[in-house]
C-alpha cells in the first residue's frame, strides 16, 4: 500500500508565486522559502484591513483514538472539494510540533491524497516559526534568572517563579529539573521545569495576536513570577518584551503553501488543544478570510477540547462567526467507544453515543453540524448506514467521504452540503458562557454542559487562587481547560459518553498575555513523553536526500 510520504514526494507542485497570484497576492508581497513555501508579508496584510471576510468552516472530531481520526485530512479534502465545485476556498491549519512527529501521532499535514505539501518541510522545521517562539520564551527565562543574579531589585521570590522554559520535543526528563548549580557564578539554585513549546504562553499569544503591536502588548502582560509579598511580576518589568517581539517579528507573517491539488493553504502557529487552545493563528485565519470565499480551519483533538476553545476563546477574542462545523468520525473509533471486546454492530451503535454527544455540544453553540464519515476500506456499507441513520435521528446529515483515497473528488458531496448549510445562514453562533460569569462558573459550565460531569471540585489552595484572580481583575477572562483528549472525563479510559463523573481541578495557570486562564484537570502533562517505540525510530534519510519513515 502506498504511504503518505510517497504520495507527497510524487506531488507536482506549482511555484508558490503562482499559488499566491491565484489568491491576489503579488510576488513582491512574498518572503519565499525556496520555490514551494513563502510567508505573506505583514505590510501586505495591512492593505487587506478593510476587505470583507469570507465564510468560516470549522472541522472538528469525535473523541479521538491514539491514531487520530483524520481532521487534517478532512480539512484538506473538503478544501479541495469546495474548489472542485467552483468555490474559492482555502485551508488554514496549525504547524505540526516535532514532539508528536517523533513520538506517537506522527505528522499533521493530512494523509493520502488530501495533504498539504511540501509534507517533509511542514512536519519538520518548516519556516522556523517554532524555533522563534522557543527562543522568545527562553529569552524571558534567561532574563528572569539574570535579574535575580544581579541583585533582584524586583524582589522576585525564587519559589514563585511560574515561567518555565520550553523545548519543542517530548522529553519527560525535563519536566522537573534543578538549575543554577555550580556556585555563585551560575546564579541561584532553584527548581525549574520545561513545557513543550506548543504549551507556551508565547505560542498562545502568537496565535491570538491581531498584529505586531498587539503581540508586544500581550507579551508585556505576561505574569512570570510573584514577589515575596505575592505581587505579580510582569514580563514588561524585565525589559525584554521588545527583544522578544523582535525574535517573533518575521515569524508572525503567515506561511503560504498548497494542497496536492494546488489549492492555497495557510499554516501558522500550533498550540495543542489538550493543554492549550488548539487553533491556528488569528492572523492566518483572517488573512485567508479576506483572500477567499470559504476558509476551512481545524481545531485540535475532539470537539470537547479544540472546538470548545475555538468557540469560547478564539472566536470571542477575534470576533469570528463560524457558519458551520464538520464533525469527523470513523467507524473504527466509534467501535472503540462502544462495548469492549466486540466488533459487532451493537458495539458501533453503543459507540455512536460519543458522536451524538459531540453533535449536541456543537449545536449548543448555535452552529449547524455536518458529520463527515472518514471511510476506511474495511468499513462495510451496513456500518456506514448505521452511522448515517443515528446522525439523521439527531438532526444532522452524515456524509461518507473518501478523500484519503480520491482527494477532493472524494469530498465533493461533503463540500456541496457544507456550502448549502453555510449559504443558508442558519448559524446563530454564541459562546456558552458570558464574560461576566465567575471563573468557577465558567469551568463548571463547560464541565457540566459539555463533559456531562455532575460537578467540579478543587482544594482550598485552588479555590483561593480562583478568588484572587477574580479579585485582581482577571475574572472576565475565558478559561482554557487542559485535560486528557481521550475522554469527556479526566480519565482517559472512560470511553463513549460518560455522565455524572467529577472533574477535579489540579492546577491553575494565569495566561494574562494570551487572555485566558489555564485550568489543569486530571493527570494531563504539559511536557509529554515518548512512547516505548517512538516514530523517530523509523525516520531516516537516504544518500539521495529523500526522507523515509515520516508519516
Amino acid at each position: 500500500m502506498i504511504d503518505d510520504l510517497t504520495i507527497a514526494q510524487a506531488a507536482k507542485l506549482l511555484p508558490i508565486s503562482k499559488i499566491a497570484e491565484n489568491i491576489g497576492v503579488p510576488e513582491v508581497a512574498l518572503v519565499p522559502f525556496g520555490d514551494d513555501k513563502a510567508k505573506i508579508s505583514l505590510e501586505f496584510l495591512g492593505n487587506l484591513e478593510k476587505k470583507p471576510l469570507g465564510t468560516l468552516i470549522l472541522v472538528t472530531a469525535i473523541t479521538p483514538t491514539p491514531l487520530g481520526e483524520g481532521k487534517t485530512t478532512t480539512s484538506v479534502g473538503l478544501t479541495d472539494g469546495l474548489n472542485r465545485i467552483g468555490k474559492r476556498a482555502m485551508v488554514c491549519l496549525r504547524e505540526p510540533s516535532l514532539g508528536p512527529c517523533f513520538g506517537m501521532k506522527g505528522g499533521a499535514a493530512g494523509g493520502g491524497y488530501s495533504q498539504v505539501v511540501p509534507m517533509e518541510d511542514i512536519n519538520l522545521h518548516f519556516t522556523g516559526d517554532f524555533h522563534a517562539i522557543s527562543a522568545a520564551h527562553n529569552l524571558m527565562s534567561a532574563l528572569i534568572d539574570n535579574h535575580v543574579h544581579w541583585g533582584n531589585h524586583l524582589n522576585i521570590d525564587l519559589r514563585r517563579i511560574v515561567w518555565k522554559r520550553v523545548i519543542d520535543m517530548n522529553d519527560r526528563a525535563l519536566r522537573e529539573i534543578t538549575c543554577g548549580l555550580g556556585g555563585p557564578g551560575n546564579g541561584f539554585p532553584r527548581q525549574e521545569g520545561y513545557d513543550i513549546t506548543v504549551a507556551s504562553e508565547v505560542m498562545a499569544i502568537f496565535c491570538l495576536a491581531s498584529n505586531l503591536e498587539d503581540l508586544k502588548s500581550r507579551l508585556e502582560k505576561i505574569v512570570v513570577a510573584y514577589t515575596r509579598e505575592n505581587k505579580p511580576v510582569f514580563a514588561s518589568m524585565l525589559l525584554g518584551t521588545g527583544a522578544m517581539t523582535v525574535l517573533l517579528k518575521n515569524a508572525l507573517a503567515p506561511n503560504l503553501v498548497q494542497t496536492l491539488e494546488n489549492n492555497p493553504a495557510i499554516i501558522h502557529g500550533g498550540p495543542f488543544a489538550n493543554i492549550a487552545h488548539g487553533c491556528n493563528s488569528v492572523i492566518a485565519t483572517k488573512t485567508a478570510l479576506k483572500l477567499s470565499d470559504y476558509v476551512v480551519t481545524e481545531a485540535g483533538f475532539g470537539a470537547d477540547l479544540g472546538a470548545e476553545k475555538f468557540f469560547n476563546i478564539k472566536c470571542r477574542s477575534a470576533n469570528l462567526k463560524p457558519a458551520a462545523a464538520v464533525l469527523v468520525c470513523t467507524v473504527r473509533a466509534l467501535k472503540i467507544h462502544g462495548a469492549k471486546g466486540s466488533c459487532s454492530l451493537k458495539t458501533l451503535k453503543d459507540g455512536c453515543s460519543n458522536l451524538v454527544r459531540h453533535i449536541q455540544n456543537i449545536k449548543s453553540f448555535g452552529v449547524p453540524v455536518i458529520v463527515a464519515i472518514n471511510r476506511f476500506t474495511i468499513d462495510t456499507d451496513v456500518e456506514i448506514g448505521l452511522v448515517k441513520e443515528i446522525s439523521k435521528a439527531n438532526g444532522v446529515k452524515a456524509i461518507e467521504c473518501t478523500h484519503w483515497e480520491e482527494g477532493g473528488k472524494g469530498a465533493v458531496e461533503l463540500a456541496i452540503e457544507v456550502a448549502s448549510v453555510s449559504e443558508s445562514k442558519t448559524s446563530s453562533f454564541a459562546p456558552i458562557y458570558a464574560d461576566t460569569s465567575s471563573i468557577w462558573d465558567k469551568i463548571k459550565t463547560i464541565a457540566t454542559r459539555l463533559y456531562r460531569a455532575s460537578d467540579i471540585i478543587a482544594d482550598k489552595k485552588i479555590r483561593d487562587q480562583i478568588r484572587n484572580l477574580q479579585n485582581n481583575g482577571y475574572g472576565r477572562l475565558p478559561v482554557c481547560i487542559a485535560k486528557t483528549q481521550y475522554s469527556f472525563s479526566t480519565d482517559p479510559n472512560l470511553k463513549g459518553a460518560p455522565e455524572n463523573h467529577i472533574v477535579a481541578i489540579r492546577e491553575l495557570r494565569l495566561s494574562a498575555g494570551a487572555g485566558f486562564i489555564v485550568v489543569i484537570c486530571g493527570d494531563i502533562l504539559t511536557m509529554p513523553g515518548l512512547p516505548q517505540v517512538p516514530a523517530a525510530n523509523q525516520i531516516d534519510v537516504g544518500p539521495d536526500g529523500y526522507v523515509t519513515g515520516l508519516f
